[in-house]
């Protein structure tokens, strides 16, 4: 039987796209583990910070279809959820492969580490995408290796380091993206544009992002709040970029605790954050364009409005395409001319 690895992998990059944003300050990682004959037993990602990673939420549901064992369902803890495969396991992963578009980990830090569980439960053949640079976590490989376990790298890895970027790049440096919403004509103004789901979305990385990047004339228009109240979490601070530092302090922002709102007309206080959004139209578009590294759009399933964010003739990359939503999402990177 050919078994198609690329097709695997693309599994669980896909999922693991829908959490890009969310995991902060762990990579966002997919996984699909397949059985004996090539059916897909489980495809799963990494969720949240400390939560369980992809390949032991994959595991996980794959034990279950394998023993329909229900009690391992609600485990929601990583090492509770390691604990019971690894006395319940009796030895149905042999057979089984598992695709992981990031090398599995190799330490013990708020989660078990990945590679011990899949070399104990005796996975024989283990797919990678790219490989983990993390200095903490790295090195997964060759324990699975020094365990009979053949392990596969560079499955379609230009497709698994762009995925893995945003991470990599909050290590050394910081990571930028800019968002915004827009109708099928393009339109960005004329109030909410975007499905609940998706602010839901948008709210849960502001939860983890550590700066919000908006301009000043929005925030006198929109008057918004830019908290993350939809997923009851953290606000981030924010860089109001403007020229004047006149602004009404009653508007919404202004009074959530537990932030930092700076009023600024350069993006120098960027150096300070590691996970940085902006949120804007084509004003902003224009002024942060050297400076962002992927794009985020939530294109909603209606017509309106009248403004929209002019591109210049720029081109994009498209990375990922989640039409399984509300809105069309796309993660998009700009191609230097």
């Amino acid at each position: 039987m050919v078994i198609d690895n690329d097709f695997y992998m693309s599994l669980a990059l896909q999922e693991a796209w829908k959490y890009q944003g969310l995991t902060y300050p762990n990579p966002a990682v997919g996984c699909c583990v397949v059985g004996e004959y090539g059916e897909i037993l489980a495809v799963e990602a990494h969720h949240k910070a400390g939560q369980p990673h992809a390949e032991v939420n994959a595991l996980k549901h794959a034990y279950y279809k394998l023993t329909d064992d229900s009690y391992i369902l609600a485990l929601q803890d990583s090492a509770d959820i390691h604990t019971h495969l690894l006395a319940n396991h009796n030895g149905i992963f042999e057979n089984a492969k598992l695709y992981s578009t990031l090398e599995p980990c190799s330490h013990y830090g708020k989660t078990p580490s990945c590679a011990n569980l899949i070399a104990e439960l005796g996975i024989k053949e283990v797919y990678i995408g790219s490989n983990d640079s993390n200095k903490k976590a790295a090195n997964g490989s060759m324990i699975l290796s020094m365990n009979n376990c053949m392990v596969y790298s560079e499955v379609l890895k230009d497709e698994c380091d762009a995925l893995l970027y945003p991470f990599q790049k909050t290590l050394d440096d910081h990571f930028v993206f800019f968002k915004w919403a827009q109708r099928l004509n393009g339109t960005t103004d004329g109030g909410i544009i975007s499905s609940e789901s998706s602010r839901k979305n948008v709210h849960a990385m502001r939860d983890v992002c550590d700066l919000l990047v908006i301009g000043g004339g929005t925030v006198r228009e929109d008057r918004p709040t830019l908290d993350a109240r939809l997923v009851n979490g953290k606000a981030p601070d924010i860089l109001i970029l403007s020229r004047t530092q006149e602004f009404d302090k009653t508007i919404p922002l202004f009074g959530v605790a537990g932030r930092e709102v700076f009023i600024e007309d350069n993006l120098d206080r960027l150096k300070d954050y590691k996970n940085i959004m902006i949120e804007g139209g084509s004003q902003m578009y224009v002024l942060t364009r050297k400076i962002v590294d992927y794009y985020l759009c939530y294109i909603a399933p209606s017509l309106g409005g009248s403004e929209m964010i002019s591109f210049d003739g720029d081109n994009f990359k498209f990375l990922n395409i989640n039409k399984e939503s509300e809105d069309i999402i796309t993660w998009m990177k700009r191609i230097e001319q």
